[in-house]
């Protein structure tokens, strides 16, 4: 009787999980009628060692993300100078200073309040950070960010702060196991973004909206970037509890 070889450890499973998505993102765009090249694969290493960020930028990503200020304030110093790095989570104003210093990217400004802020600590460090509105499509209440019609009243107000740089529109959809219960909340973000632009009368280029479990729907419904975490890195070690608001998976 043949005996059945047992199964080995992948000796490289950062670029296996790294594979996987990247055939799940083209796969998505092939269905869109999207060019892969229109989707940026945002790699979240928030609770991941700088090891494994050098490791991702040995296989060719430099976009990246996390969550929480003081987390980054002692990794990036350690990761590879091409590391783009962007802040996903939500910001308390009294972390503006250091998001300002540490993220060429804010994808997590939630009021006009906040916004002021980063202009204000920009102005001081001779910054012009690119930033995202965060908006609560969904109006669920353990969420931060704008309601719709709100980030559309003070948007002006918003585009008048010289320092910022909108680039776009952010949102984390609602926790579903099917990835089909959240399609709308993409859509909504999407037809949100275009009634932006044509009140700014300027292109708003980006989405990032998709995680982990979603990003199909979410490239289907117009993403430009879709954050992953879990999928690349691996499962991260934290106690159990509702599913991660922080703008990733």
């Amino acid at each position: 009787m043949d005996q059945v070889e047992p199964d080995l450890p992948d000796p490289h499973p950062f670029a296996s999980r790294l594979a996987a998505v990247e055939r799940r993102i083209t796969a998505a765009c092939a269905r869109a009628g999207r060019a892969r090249e229109e989707v940026t694969l945002l790699a979240v290493s928030k609770t991941h060692s700088a090891d494994a960020v050098a490791e991702a930028v040995r296989l060719g990503l430099t976009q990246f993300a996390e969550s929480k200020v003081q987390e980054a304030r002692a990794k990036i110093p350690l990761c590879p100078l091409r590391c783009r790095w962007h802040l996903i989570g939500h910001l308390q104003s009294n972390k503006a200073r250091d998001a300002v210093a540490l993220f060429e990217t804010i994808q997590s400004v939630d009021s006009l309040s906040l916004a002021r802020e980063i202009q204000k600590q920009s102005e001081k460090q001779s910054r012009h950070p690119k930033v995202l509105l965060e908006v609560n499509v969904a109006g669920e209440s353990s969420k931060f960010g704008w309601a719709p019609d709100r980030v559309l009243e003070e948007l002006m107000e918003v585009n008048a702060l010289d320092r910022l740089e909108i680039h776009g529109l952010m949102t984390i959809a609602p926790y579903a196991t099917d990835p089909e219960k959240v399609r709308a909340y993409f859509r909504r973000l999407r037809e949100l973004r275009d009634r932006a632009a044509d009140r700014l009368g300027a292109p708003l280029p980006v989405l990032s909206m998709g995680m982990s479990g979603d990003l199909e729907v979410a490239i289907e419904e117009g993403s430009t970037m879709v954050r992953v975490g879990t999928a690349l890195f691996g499962d991260r070690p934290r106690p159990q509890r509702a599913p991660d608001e922080s703008g990733a998976d």
